[in-house]
């Protein structure tokens, strides 16, 4: 809806005039009535912005950007952890029986190393596209 209207300033007009016309016993009514017509404006503004985001977001996900980490991600994260983990003792035998404590050093940085790996993707900052730049105010 733009600042000025020029079907409600119409409307205004007419009520003024109607007004003019009919005297002030019937200021009430025509208030009214001009504030109806003024909410149904604000209704189909509101309605047509609402369709305009549901079909964005539809697209969104039709091109699949609409797949974000959801509540899953933690258990999936934890799941990799604990199998990182299990995985981490005999490697670190390895690691120490062929090169002592520099092997078992290397061993645990690389874990560590995919350990971060694996949960930076589920990083906020990770995620591109995600956000939208439009104002909710502009129509």
């Amino acid at each position: 809806m733009e600042a000025r209207d020029p079907e409600l300033e119409k409307e205004l007009d007419a009520t003024l005039r109607a007004r003019r016309d009919l005297g002030e016993d019937y200021d009430s009514a025509l208030v009214e009535s001009f504030l109806e017509k003024v909410g149904e404006r604000l209704d189909a503004t509101v309605d047509r912005r609402v369709r305009r985001q549901a079909a964005e977001q539809q697209m969104t996900v039709a091109r699949g950007a609409g797949r974000q980490r959801s509540a899953d991600s933690f258990g999936e994260r934890f799941g990799f952890g604990i199998v990182t983990m299990i995985l981490a003792i005999p490697l670190s035998a390895i690691g120490v029986a062929n090169a002592g404590l520099p092997g078992l050093v290397v061993t645990w940085l690389g874990i560590v190393g995919v350990n971060v790996a694996h949960t930076a993707q589920a990083w906020p900052w990770q995620q591109r596209g995600s956000r939208s730049t439009g104002s909710d105010w502009n129509d």
